[in-house]
């Protein structure tokens, strides 16, 4: 049984659209995911989707070869992925949200 796509039609678009647009809905489901970390039904659904559009970005930065941009968002994704599997980063909640909101800042301007 293969993966589950949660959105499907970002998938065919999401190579085309800027790096802040993309952590920012990154972002949007790294918001909900500490929002419902209380409740793993709803938890899990954020988590899930979250590194999907992590996964989306990095094939996308890896198809365009820009291997900064790259660096970051795996960097991003592994931060992401201790913080609720752990925490040994020790990293702070409003921490982690605030990196995204830049993100969507930055998409507002654009």
């Amino acid at each position: 049984m293969g993966q589950i796509i949660q959105h499907k039609e970002a998938r065919e678009t999401w190579a085309e659209k800027s790096i802040a647009y993309q952590m920012g809905n990154i972002g949007s489901e790294v918001y909900r995911a500490l929002k419902y970390k209380d409740n793993p039904r709803r938890f899990q659904g954020c988590f899930d989707r979250a590194l999907e559009l992590f996964d989306f970005t990095i094939d996308a930065l890896q198809e365009k070869k820009e291997f900064g941009k790259l660096q970051e968002v795996c960097r991003a994704r592994e931060e992401f992925c201790d913080f609720f599997l752990g925490n040994s980063y020790n990293t702070d909640p409003n921490s982690l949200q605030h990196y995204y909101d830049e993100f969507i800042s930055l998409e507002r301007k654009l």
